[in-house]
C-alpha cells in the first residue's frame, strides 16, 4: 500500500512537471485526500492536481473534460471562489487547479463548525441564489439531471441503513424506522442548476474567521431539485443553518415551505450514505458527523 503511494506521488511529479503550460519545477507533492471518485494531491503547497479513480479511459477522459467546462461556467456566475482549470489530462483523469485559500468546513472541530454554521449557510444561500437562477437550457448542454424520485432516495437509505445500524444510537433507531416506513413527500418541482454535493467536506472556510473561502468539487453538478443542496446543509450543519441558508436564498424556484420539507427528507436520506462512508474508509470524521446529525435528524 506504502509503495503504492509513492508509486502514485512520483506520477504526479512526472505528469505536472510534463503537463502544466509554463514548464513548472515540482518540489512537493503531498496526498491531501481521498473521496469515492478521486485522489487529490497538492503540489509546492500551490497547486491541487485530482486524479479520477475511474477505470474506464473513455469515461473518465469525458468526465474531466466535463468538469472542466462546467467550471468555467460556475466561475463566471459564483460570487465564490470556485477551482479555475492550470491544466487537464483527460486521458488520465487529472484535473489540475491553483489551490484555493482555507481549510475544508469538516476539517474544524464540531465546536467551531457550530459557532459559525449560521454565517457560512447564509453565504452558501447566496450561491444556491446564484447557481439556482442560472439558465437551465445553457447548461443542461454540460451536465445532466438528477431527477430520482424520492421513494427511490428513500429506499436506497433503507438499504444503507441496514449495513450501519449497528452504529446509529439505540435512541435513534425507532425514529430512523418511523422514517423509512412513511411515504416521502410529493414529488415536484423546477429543475435548476446545483452543486449537488453540497456537504461541508467541499465548503473551504478560513479557521480564524470562519468566513468561506470557497467551494471545491464539481463533479456531481447537475439539473437537480434546488431542494438538495439546502438539504446537505441541513444534514450537516442543523435546522438552524439550513434555515440561514434559505434566508439568503431569492429566486423563484418554488414555494420554500415544501422545499424545507423536501430538503429535511434529502438530509435524512443522505446521512446514512456518508455515516457507510466514513465506516469503510476509516474516516472518523465523516462517522462523526453523521452520528451528531442524529441529534436533530431523527430525535429521540
Amino acid at each position: 500500500m506504502r509503495s503504492r503511494s509513492r508509486d502514485r506521488v512520483a506520477a504526479v511529479r512526472r505528469l505536472v512537471a510534463a503537463a502544466h503550460p509554463s514548464g513548472y519545477r515540482v518540489d512537493s507533492v503531498v496526498p491531501v485526500g481521498e473521496g469515492t471518485d478521486n485522489l487529490a494531491y497538492e503540489v509546492n503547497g500551490e497547486l491541487i492536481v485530482r486524479w479520477s479513480k475511474e477505470p474506464d479511459p473513455a469515461t473518465r477522459a469525458a468526465a474531466v473534460d466535463r468538469e472542466a467546462r462546467v467550471l468555467a461556467a460556475v466561475a463566471a456566475i459564483s460570487p465564490l471562489p470556485v477551482p479555475e482549470p492550470a491544466f487537464t489530462v483527460p486521458e488520465q483523469g487529472v484535473l489540475a487547479y491553483p489551490k484555493l485559500p482555507g481549510r475544508p468546513l469538516l476539517d474544524l472541530p464540531q465546536p467551531q463548525r457550530s459557532a459559525n454554521a449560521s454565517s457560512i449557510a447564509a453565504r452558501l444561500g447566496e450561491l444556491l441564489t446564484a447557481l439556482h437562477a442560472a439558465p437551465v437550457e445553457q447548461l443542461a448542454a454540460l451536465v445532466g439531471v438528477d431527477d430520482q424520485p424520492l421513494a427511490q432516495w428513500r429506499d436506497e437509505a433503507a438499504q444503507t441503513y441496514a449495513t450501519v445500524a449497528v452504529e446509529v444510537p439505540a435512541a435513534h433507531r425507532r425514529p430512523v424506522e418511523a422514517f423509512l416506513d412513511a411515504p416521502p413527500p410529493a414529488d415536484g418541482w423546477t429543475p435548476v442548476f446545483s452543486h449537488n454535493d453540497l456537504g461541508i467536506e467541499h465548503v473551504l472556510v478560513d479557521p480564524d474567521t470562519g468566513m468561506v473561502t470557497g467551494v471545491i468539487d464539481w463533479s456531481d453538478a447537475a439539473i437537480v431539485d434546488p431542494a438538495i443542496d439546502v438539504g446537505l446543509l441541513y444534514r450537516d450543519l442543523g435546522p438552524a443553518a439550513a434555515r440561514a441558508a434559505l434566508g439568503s436564498y431569492r429566486t423563484g424556484a418554488g414555494d420554500l415551505v415544501t422545499l424545507e420539507e423536501r430538503a429535511i427528507y434529502y438530509a435524512r436520506c443522505g446521512v446514512f450514505e456518508d455515516l457507510a462512508y466514513g465506516l469503510q474508509t476509516g474516516r472518523r470524521s465523516y462517522v462523526d458527523k453523521s452520528l451528531a446529525a442524529m441529534a436533530w435528524l431523527f430525535r429521540a
